[in-house]
């Protein structure tokens, strides 16, 4: 995959500012890491997402933070109409260049907008899949607030995050306690919404890299939206 001219000379020209200025915003540092012709994520789904979501029947989905679109190319290939949601605009445009790749363009949206404040332009969905959102806990719970909001009663919710408790033991991952959420803290975000939780638990997870799968300690969450 080549990058377009326009893209990347967009990218060039953020980080050019960004070095003058000594600010790196969110997604100019998302920009920044999928600017390569490589998946940063690999094309293969998240285990989970699959674990989770082959039981459903298709429908809409929002893939939330979805980046490159692994989990959603991979949810239109089954049946859904999938929009990803992300702050990268690089990361969309693979996102988009990949189901075309794997002729479902058909069934991809893509939306350049944060977790809190977007809009997605399939609500009320069916489905909603978080994977990977790692920021500070009033953003994730404003963020799962906010995608929930846009699911159908009955909808599934369905969640998946390197754990707090991966710090120093499994691979990859942020190594800041407060991007790393809790089974405790997860717990108390989905208290506070109509949410029926019926997974939410740490798992022995495998981060998806080049050089295949890599040990690591994982939250997983599904929980369904209360009539």
């Amino acid at each position: 995959m080549t990058q377009s001219l326009p893209r990347k000379a967009s990218t060039l020209i953020r980080k050019a500012v960004a070095k003058l200025t000594g600010r790196k915003s969110p997604s100019l540092y998302w920009d920044l890491k999928y600017d390569t012709d490589d998946f940063v994520y690999t094309k293969v789904a998240n285990r989970f997402v699959v674990e989770l979501c082959t039981p459903l029947k298709p429908g809409k989905a929002i893939d939330l933070a979805g980046g490159e679109g692994r989990n959603t190319v991979w949810l239109a290939e089954q049946g859904w109409q999938v929009e990803d949601v992300d702050i990268s605009k690089n990361g969309l445009a693979k996102c988009a260049e990949f189901a075309a790749e794997r002729g479902v363009s058909a069934r991809v949206t893509t939306l350049c907008a944060s977790g809190t404040d977007f809009v997605s332009t399939l609500a009320p969905a069916d489905l909603g899949i978080i994977p990977y959102l790692q920021v500070d806990n009033s953003i994730l719970e404003a963020s799962i607030k906010n995608l929930v909001g846009q699911l159908k009663p009955h909808g599934v919710l369905v969640g998946v995050w390197h754990a707090r408790e991966n710090l120093g033991v499994g691979f990859g991952g942020p190594q800041d306690p407060n991007v790393l959420p809790s089974v405790e803290s997860m717990t108390k975000i989905c208290a506070d919404l109509p949410l029926d939780v019926q997974v939410l638990e740490l798992r022995e997870g495998q981060v998806q890299t080049k050089e295949g799968l890599k040990p690591s300690i994982t939250l997983v969450l599904k929980a369904i939206v209360r009539g």
